[in-house]
């Protein structure tokens, strides 16, 4: 058996506190990473969910930040290094969530925030906590990022946009970082099941169209982020993996 082992490794995720959030948080901390818990509203479940890791065997923090603001990101950076030590992985999950609509009809200030939770969250992460990883000589960026980015659907603009951004900077960053240790990839999810998910008629409208003919879950997704966080994923970097059982698939 190959095992992923984390031990000695600090994790920060953003948007911590949420559905997906939670699941990698603990996946990763099963694996034996301290985790940093970055929330923006939901102090009470980052705190049950400190409570649960640390209750693992692990070490855990919750740092409120708002990912939009650099001083704020700055600030969190600062809390973690001194309740855990020095970042080692991140992985970039908050977003602003917005109302879909037609291109004619989204608000200007609907692509600004789309910006600034995409692109600008993972430009201040990085140069928050990377500078560090390459100082060690090893560290993993990971950002969660969208099938939708594939599928540019009538009323994603905003979403599409920022999305599809947050990938240029992203794949840039790989190239500047890669020769000091430091991956960088991504994470493309679908639709997918979380704790609080409730079955409706549009989940068959959407997994009809789904090769695999089903939604993924939320572990899946961290299972994914697991294995990019680990040494089984060292010689991968730039790379966009859609986990959306085959509804988008990047081509050559």
């Amino acid at each position: 058996m190959i095992p992923i082992d984390l031990s000695n490794k600090v994790a920060v995720i953003t948007g911590g506190s949420g559905a997906l959030g939670r699941v990698m948080a603990r996946t990763l901390a099963e694996a034996g990473a301290d985790i940093a818990i970055c929330y923006y509203r939901d102090q009470e479940t980052a705190r049950l969910l400190q409570n649960e890791i640390t209750a693992k065997g692990v070490q855990a923090t919750s740092v409120q930040a708002d990912v939009t603001n650099q001083d704020a990101i700055n600030a969190m950076r600062d809390a973690v290094v001194d309740t855990l030590g020095t970042a080692d992985i991140i992985v970039n999950n908050a977003v602003i969530q917005y109302n879909w609509t037609s291109v004619l009809e989204q608000a200007p200030e609907d692509y600004e925030s789309q910006f600034q939770s995409c692109v600008l969250h993972n430009v201040y992460m990085a140069q928050a906590f990377v500078p560090a990883m390459i100082e060690a000589g090893w560290g993993r960026v990971i950002s969660i990022n969208t099938e939708c980015s594939m599928q540019n659907f009538a009323g994603q603009s905003a979403y599409t946009s920022g999305k599809r951004g947050m990938d240029g900077v992203l794949r840039v960053l790989a190239k500047e970082v890669g020769a000091h240790g430091v991956t960088v990839n991504q994470v493309a999810p679908g639709w997918t099941i979380s704790e609080k998910s409730v079955a409706s008629e549009s989940d068959e409208h959407y997994w009809s169209k789904v090769p695999m003919q089903r939604r993924g879950t939320a572990q899946e997704i961290a299972n994914t982020v697991l294995f990019l966080a680990s040494d089984l994923a060292s010689y991968i970097t730039g790379a966009y993996i859609p986990v959306c059982g085959g509804n988008v698939m990047p081509t050559i």
